[in-house]
């Protein structure tokens, strides 16, 4: 279903600077001159919240938003909330929304005022949104895997865009992406590096396993620093895997045992080829599967988790 056919209630928002509230959505617009629009000077975050067995719980709620208020520092957008601040926000447009599950959609923009590429007299401003938003690469994507291609695309190089914000700015590098891949018929496309190693895809950070080792470029590949990726490392670390941050060659995609996306939206997505060429067997791996299960138990609060910080209930404990 479309957004446009699947609006939320209610978005939480400010304008002018001034402090924010809830608004219905079809009265939650922006000036068509607002600076954003113009300059993609904003920054954003991806957050879902589950339809747990304890009820609606928000998965790693404040890391998000902490990585949210980092994005808007490197853009030198000064902010008047805390994350603790947005937190409650939050919690409460799912519940005045009335949702059980859906995903969540922070912005922090540059509004109106002046046009020009010198932002400082624009007003920072600060929107929530939230709907109901089903797999991102497709239902079947979860079991069967996708088959993605390597972009003609590169990631763009350290010092000319941070990477470590999540900026729309960034994202126009991902939409070439995507759209290259859709109109060749894959579901995906995979950036590399301008010196030719592995980055991300158009969304999802990036795992390759080979004989057992689970590897994942690192920061310095100019990667988004995925709060889903860091999950994923932490949980199979603890499930007893080796996990290694390299420098991954293009080569190594064609090679690998299992190859798998991650991301807020793509959660735990299978790879079962990279142009043209099967990863494996052509199908979801056996660790790649074993993940996911341990990363489904936990987000749908069906184990204790080991990291009591990574669900918020909605509705109370």
């Amino acid at each position: 279903m479309a957004l446009k056919d699947n609006l939320p209630r209610y978005v939480w928002m400010t304008r002018d600077g001034k402090d924010g509230d809830f608004v219905p959505t079809e009265q939650a617009t922006v000036h068509v001159m607002t600076h954003a629009l113009h300059y993609a000077s904003s920054v954003f975050e991806g957050i879902r919240a589950y339809n747990t067995r304890r009820g609606t719980a928000v998965f790693r709620l404040k890391d998000h938003l902490r990585r949210l208020l980092d994005s808007a520092k490197i853009y030198r957008m000064d902010v008047p909330y805390t994350v603790d601040e947005l937190a409650e926000i939050t919690l409460e447009l799912i519940r005045k929304n009335g949702h059980k599950a859906c995903y969540i959609r922070p912005l922090i923009f540059r509004g109106f005022y002046e046009l020009g590429v010198l932002p400082f007299n624009c007003p920072v401003e600060v929107a929530i949104m939230t709907w109901e938003w089903g797999r991102y690469l497709g239902e079947e994507a979860i079991e069967k895997g996708v088959d993605v291609m390597v972009s003609s695309w590169n990631r763009m190089r350290p010092n000319t865009m941070p990477a470590m914000a999540k900026a729309t700015a960034n994202y126009a590098n991902g939409q070439l992406v995507k759209m290259e891949a859709h109109l060749y018929g894959f579901a995906e496309g995979i950036m590399l590096t301008s010196e030719g190693y592995v980055a991300e895809g158009s969304g999802e950070n990036l795992f390759v396993i080979r004989d057992g080792v689970i590897y994942t470029p690192p920061l310095s590949q100019s990667i988004l620093p995925g709060i889903t990726r860091d999950s994923v490392v932490k949980l199979a670390r603890h499930l007893g895997y080796e996990v290694v941050e390299t420098a991954i060659p293009r080569e190594m995609l064609y090679i690998a045992d299992e190859v798998f996306f991650t991301g807020t939206a793509a959660e735990i997505t299978p790879i079962r080829s990279i142009d043209k060429i099967p990863i494996g067997k052509g199908e979801r791996g056996p660790i790649t599967r074993h993940l996911q299960e341990e990363f489904f138990k936990i987000v749908n609060w069906e184990v204790e988790v080991p990291w009591e910080d990574w669900l918020t209930p909605v509705y109370g404990d």
